[in-house]
C-alpha cells in the first residue's frame, strides 16, 4: 500500500525504530534453526513496530493453538480429540517460542497429521469401495462450529462417511439430470443407477487421491510453518501477514503487473497440471514444443533435480515455474500422444495486459451522449523498475484518450479492486480535484498525517461516477472516499466498499540487512503500520465507504466484509482536515433520487434483493443425503441462481466501442483478442455498469440545463 517515493522520512524513522527496539533486546546468542530466526523476528516485528499490538502471552498463544488446528484441518475430519488433548502441552507455549524459545509445536502438529492423514486416506478409500444408499433420510452438517473434532476413530469415519456421500450424491445427481436429457437422442445407451453410482464413486475417489496427494505433499515442506506464521500475523489484525521469498515474488508480480516465466496459462484436471493457453511470442509459443493439452509432470530448475507435480495445486506450480529474469525452467511434458519430453526455456518477461487500466465508449442513443468506461482493476506499480507500470500514469493516458474522443461524462470502474500504491491513488484524485488534501494517516503513536495533492491543474472536470462493490478495498476506498467527500463524483454500487482501512509495509526478516531490504531469504512480513482516515475525519476502517446511489448485488448479504473478521482493528475518527467542496453545477440528490426510483422500478434489481438474501441464508443449513430430498432442494437452487443469471444480464445490449485505434489491439495474439473480447462481451449486458451510465446521463442532461439557464 505504500509507494518507495512517498514516505522516505517515515522510511528514515522506522529504520531508526527497528534498530534501536532491537539492539535494546541484545544479540547474545542467534537461534539455531532457520525456523526460529523467522519466529523470533517475526514477534520482535510485531510487538515493536505493529501499529496495535496484542499481548504476546498465554491468552495469545491459546488463540492461536486454536486457530492453527482449525487451519490445518478445516473440516475436523483428521484429527481426533485425543489429538488435540495431546497437543495442548503446547497450548501457552506458542508465545514463549515467538519470543525466542525452539520451535516445537509445528513439528508435533505435522507429525500427527501425517499419521491421520494416512489413516483418513485408507478410511476414505475403504468408504469409496462400497455403494452409498441414497434413499436413506440424513443430513450433513458443514459448519465446523456447530461440533468438535471426532471423539474415536468411529466418529471420523463416520463423519467421513457422510461427506464423501454428499460428494457422490452430488455427481450422482448430475449423472442422471444428464442422462435423463440425452435419453431420447439416437444411439443413446443408458446406464444403470448401480453403474451410475458407482461411477460418482470414482469420480470422488479421483478427487480424494489428489488432495491427499497434495496434503502429504504439504507435511514434508515448509508449508505447515509457514502457515503457523501467518495465523500469528493474522492474529494481531487480518493484513499483517508473513510472505516466504516465493510468495514474496509472486506479491511484486502483482503489483507490477510483470513477471518472468514461460508465458502459458494453467489449469487443473484428473490428469495433472494441463497448458490451458499459450501466450504468442511468449518462451513456450517460441519454442515450439509446447502445445495445448500438454501435461506438466515435473518442473525443474536449471540443472537441479526435477519437482514431481503430482499433489501439486496450480497455484503451486505456477510458482515453481515462474522465477527470475534470463534463468532456464525444464519441464517434463505428456504430450496429448502419450509421448514424454523435456523442454528447457529460458524465462522472459510476461506482461499481464489485464491487470492495466483499460477504457471503452458507451454509446447513448436515445440522449446522443457518449461516456467514457475506464475499467482499473488495481493500483499497481513497479517498485523496482521507475520505468515500469504505474497505475497514474496509466490512468491519466487513458482520461486524455477519453477527452480526445469528447465523451460528456466518465465512469471509472473499481469493482473488485484490492488495492495497491498510495501514492498512486493521491495523485489520480489530483487528476479530478484542485489542489488539497486526498487522505488522512496516522501511526502507532497517534500522530496524525495528511497527505496531499499539490497540482493545482484539473486533468477531467466534467460528469464523473465511480463504481465499487464489497471488494473494492483500501487504495479504492480512499479514492472513492475522496471523490465523496469533495463532491467531486457520485459513488455508486454496494452499500458500502470492504473497508479496510489500514497501512501495510514489507519489511524484510534479514537481520544482517537491517531489515529494510523488503526481500530476504528468510522471509518478509507485510506489517499494519498505520490507519486511513478520510478527510471528513473518519476512518474508512470497518465501515469502508456508503455508496450515493446503491445497487442490489449478488454479495450483499454474505459475511466477506472487513468487519466481519474479528481480528480486524476498530474504527474512528480523527479531526477533519481543511478542504474546498467542488461545484459541480448541479444537485446530486435530484440525479441520486432519480436512480433509486429506476432501482425501485426494476424488475431485475428486485429480483437480485430479494433472492440473494435467500441465498446467502444457504451455507448455515445441513445438507440432505436422500437423492429426492437432494434433487429437490438442488432444483430450488437452481431455479433462483437462473433467475439471477437472467436479471443480472441487460436484455438491451449496451453499445460499446473502443477507442479510437485501438479497434483490433491485440490483432497479433490471439489468446489477447480472445480475452479481450470476453470482457467487452461482459460489459454489454452489465446491469450495473448500465445503471452508471444512467448516472452520468442524468449529470450530463442536468449540467446542460444548468448551463443553459445560467445563459438566460
Amino acid at each position: 500500500m505504500f509507494s518507495k517515493r512517498s514516505l522516505p522520512i517515515l522510511v528514515l524513522i522506522l529504520a531508526c525504530g527497528i534498530f534501536i527496539g532491537f539492539s535494546s533486546l541484545g544479540t547474545s546468542e542467534n537461534p539455531p534453526t532457520k525456523y526460529e530466526k523467522i519466529l523470533r523476528n517475526v514477534g520482535l516485528m510485531l510487538k515493536q513496530v505493529h501499529y496495535s499490538p496484542k499481548d504476546i502471552n498465554d491468552n495469545f498463544s491459546k488463540e492461536v493453538f486454536k486457530k492453527y488446528l482449525e487451519a490445518v484441518d478445516p473440516n475436523k475430519n483428521i484429527l481426533l480429540q485425543a489429538d488435540v488433548a495431546d497437543l495442548k502441552k503446547y497450548e501457552t507455549r506458542i508465545d514463549d517460542e515467538i519470543l525466542g524459545a525452539p520451535v516445537q509445536f509445528v513439528p508435533a502438529v505435522s507429525a500427527i497429521l501425517k499419521t491421520r492423514l494416512a489413516e483418513a486416506e485408507a478410511v476414505s478409500k475403504e468408504i469409496l469401495a462400497q455403494p452409498f444408499d441414497f434413499t436413506v433420510d440424513e443430513t450433513l452438517v458443514t459448519d465446523t462450529k456447530k461440533f468438535d473434532f471426532p471423539a474415536s476413530a468411529d466418529q471420523r469415519k463416520e463423519a467421513w462417511r457422510k461427506r464423501l456421500k454428499y460428494l457422490a450424491l452430488d455427481r450422482y445427481a448430475n449423472y442422471l439430470d444428464e442422462q435423463d436429457k440425452n435419453k431420447t437422442k439416437a444411439g443413446f445407451v443408458a446406464k444403470s443407477n448401480e453403474e451410475l453410482e458407482k461411477n460418482a464413486r470414482s469420480a470422488v475417489s479421483r478427487s480424494m487421491t489428489k488432495m491427499f496427494s497434495n496434503l502429504k505433499l504439504k507435511q514434508d515442506s515448509d508449508d505447515n510453518f509457514n502457515y503457523f506464521v501467518n495465523i500469528i500475523t493474522n492474529s494481531m489484525d487480518p493484513h499483517t501477514s508473513f510472505m516466504p521469498p516465493i510468495e514474496k515474488r509472486s506479491f511484486d508480480e502483482q503489483m507490477s503487473g510483470r513477471f518472468y516465466g514461460i508465458g502459458a496459462s494453467l489449469k487443473e484436471d484428473e490428469g495433472g497440471i494441463k497448458i490451458e493457453t499459450i501466450v504468442t511470442g511468449s518462451p513456450a509459443w517460441k519454442s515450439g514444443q509446447i502445445t495445448v493439452g500438454d501435461i506438466i509432470t515435473k518442473v525443474g530448475q536449471g540443472n537441479a533435480e526435477a519437482i514431481d507435480l503430482a499433489g501439486y495445486s496450480v497455484t503451486d506450480a505456477v510458482q515453481l515455474i515462474r522465477g527470475q529474469k534470463g534463468t532456464q525452467v525444464m519441464l517434463t511434458l505428456k504430450k496429448t500422444d502419450g509421448n514424454i519430453k523435456v523442454v528447457p526455456l529460458i524465462r522472459e518477461e510476461i506482461v499481464l495486459e489485464e491487470t492495466f487500466a483499460r477504457s471503452q465508449i458507451v454509446k447513448n442513443e436515445t440522449n446522443k451522449t457518449k461516456i467514457g468506461y475506464l475499467f482499473l482493476p488495481e493500483f499497481y506499480v513497479d517498485f523496482e523498475d521507475p520505468k515500469g507500470a504505474h497505475s497514474f500514469e496509466d490512468v491519466k493516458k487513458e482520461i486524455i484518450k477519453l477527452k480526445n474522443e469528447k465523451v460528456d461524462g466518465i465512469v471509472i470502474d473499481l469493482r473488485n479492486n484490492p488495492g495497491g500504491s498510495l501514492q498512486d491513488v493521491i495523485d489520480m484524485v489530483g487528476l479530478f480535484i484542485e489542489n488539497g488534501p486526498v487522505v488522512q494517516v496516522k501511526d502507532r503513536d497517534g500522530r496524525p498525517s495528511v497527505y496531499r495533492d499539490f497540482d493545482k491543474t484539473v486533468l477531467y472536470d466534467g460528469p464523473l461516477a465511480v463504481m465499487v462493490n464489497e471488494f473494492s478495498a483500501s487504495a479504492s476506498e480512499i479514492f472513492a472516499a475522496a471523490i465523496q467527500d469533495y463532491h467531486r463524483g457520485i459513488i455508486i454500487g454496494s452499500t458500502s466498499t470492504y473497508g479496510k482501512g489500514t497501512v501495510q509495509r514489507a519489511i524484510g526478516l534479514d537481520r544482517d540487512m537491517g531489515f529494510m531490504s523488503t526481500n530476504s531469504e528468510l522471509g518478509t512480513i507485510k506489517l499494519t503500520l498505520q490507519k486511513f482516515y478520510r478527510i471528513d475525519g473518519g476512518s474508512t476502517q470497518l465501515k469502508g465507504v456508503s455508496s450515493d446511489v446503491v445497487l442490489p448485488d449478488l454479495y450483499e448479504h454474505l459475511k466477506i466484509r472487513e468487519k466481519d473478521d474479528p481480528d480486524a482493528l476498530p474504527w474512528d475518527e480523527i479531526q477533519k482536515a481543511d478542504y474546498k467542496l467542488w461545484q459541480p453545477g448541479y444537485d446530486y440528490k435530484e440525479i441520486e433520487n432519480a436512480s433509486a426510483q429506476r432501482v425501485k422500478n426494476s424488475p431485475s434489481f428486485n429480483l437480485i434483493k430479494d433472492k440473494t438474501e435467500w441465498l446467502a441464508k444457504q451455507d448455515d443449513k445441513a445438507y440432505p443425503l436422500k437423492l429426492g430430498k437432494y434433487r429437490d432442494e438442488r432444483k430450488s437452487v437452481s431455479a433462483i441462481t437462473k433467475q439471477l443469471e437472467a436479471a443480472n444480464k441487460l436484455s438491451k445490449e449496451l453499445q460499446i466501442a473502443p477507442l479510437t485505434g485501438e479497434e483490433n489491439k491485440f490483432a497479433n495474439d490471439k489468446s489477447k483478442q480472445d480475452r479481450q473480447d470476453a470482457w467487452v462481451k461482459g460489459l454489454k449486458t452489465d446491469i450495473w455498469l448500465n445503471e452508471a451510465v444512467n448516472v452520468v446521463d442524468d449529470m450530463v442532461n442536468h449540467r446542460a440545463t444548468a448551463m443553459a439557464a445560467a445563459k438566460k
